[in-house]
């Protein structure tokens, strides 16, 4: 009878050893963190919190195998309390100039990218303005070339359309090309209509006649065809 009595008191002891490390340790954390000054206070912190994984380690080597759950209430505190090494204040320096650099370069690069992306936008704006202003002198070479279809074999006529033509290719390669419009579905994007026609040859919404040739540039309109609407 006395061995089983020797062994509740020896766990018993046991039990009262973990208690008091455990109350010992958030004691001396708790001192330690108002006795360091704010300079010193994260490495008082550290020296606490490995004083308190020393003393949970050493309550955890004395339990025995009945004190399963005094020990892994001793292994969470262990993993909470877990020494962790101190930083160098060059290490701290680097990490803090290298956190900067970083930083430094992403803020450059969205410097970089708004940049090019408003200088885009100015050029095609300038870009479009340009083109609109020559359009028109596009829509006069058309016309003198229609009013002398009937003068082909004139040299003066065929030198005139040779212009027409390399001023057309030349606003072709820049981006500049003409919208469909005669038989295509009427588009308010891309077309401007001014007149109605009914005509059963033809469908509904359907352009009949075009008044005035419409230009893109790029994606985006330049200026509207002026258009007949059938149906």
């Amino acid at each position: 009878m006395e061995e089983p009595l020797e062994n509740n008191q020896e766990n018993k002891s046991k039990e009262d050893m973990v208690k008091e490390a455990v109350e010992e340790a958030k004691k001396a954390a708790s001192e330690a963190a108002d006795e360091q000054p704010e300079d010193q206070e994260a490495e008082g912190a550290t020296e606490a919190d490995g004083k308190t994984a020393e003393e949970a380690e050493d309550a955890k080597d004395n339990c025995g195998d009945e004190d399963s759950d005094e020990a892994e209430k001793a292994d969470k505190k262990i993993k909470k309390f877990g020494k962790k090494p101190k930083k160098d204040k060059k290490d701290e320096k680097i990490e803090e100039l290298t956190d900067r650099l970083t930083r430094q370069m992403a803020e450059f690069d969205n410097f970089r990218k708004r940049t090019d992306k408003e200088k885009s936008q100015m050029y095609e704006i300038g870009a479009k303005d340009i083109i609109e202003k020559i359009l028109p002198v596009v829509d006069n070479f058309e016309r003198g070339l229609d009013a002398a279809s009937e003068e082909k074999e004139n040299p003066f006529v065929q030198g005139m359309d040779k212009i027409y033509k390399q001023l057309m290719t030349t606003l072709e390669e820049i981006g500049v090309k003409p919208i469909e419009a005669v038989g295509q579905e009427f588009n308010p994007d891309f077309h401007n209509a001014v007149m109605h026609v009914d005509d059963e040859a033809l469908g509904e919404n359907i352009i009949a006649e075009e008044f005035q040739k419409g230009y893109m540039y790029r994606d985006s309109v330049v200026r509207h065809s002026m258009v007949k609407v059938a149906n």
